[in-house]
């Protein structure tokens, strides 16, 4: 599995905290590690029940940079946002 070949290159703290990502999900998230690039992850957050958010999904895409844990994840959110001060 390409998966594993890819994840063998990591460094150890990432393949344990991926392990226990997909092994204990976090209620309303779901994070799954690209096909292609195992630092590259696809991750959707479901809207909190009693909150203007509740039933959105929104699609984010993470990224742990070389320097991970020194440098924080990179984060994007791919859902557009409503604001009517925002494009």
């Amino acid at each position: 599995d390409s998966l594993n070949l890819m994840m063998a290159a990591l460094p150890r703290r990432i393949i344990k905290e991926t392990q226990r990502l997909m092994q204990e999900p976090v209620p309303g998230i779901s994070a799954v590690p690209d096909d292609t690039n195992a630092r590259y992850f696809h991750v959707i957050v479901t809207g909190p029940e009693d909150s203007p958010f509740e039933g959105g999904l929104f699609k984010l895409e993470l990224f742990l940079p070389e320097d991970y844990p020194m440098s924080a994840p990179k984060v994007r959110f791919i859902t557009k946002i409503y604001h009517p001060n925002i494009d």
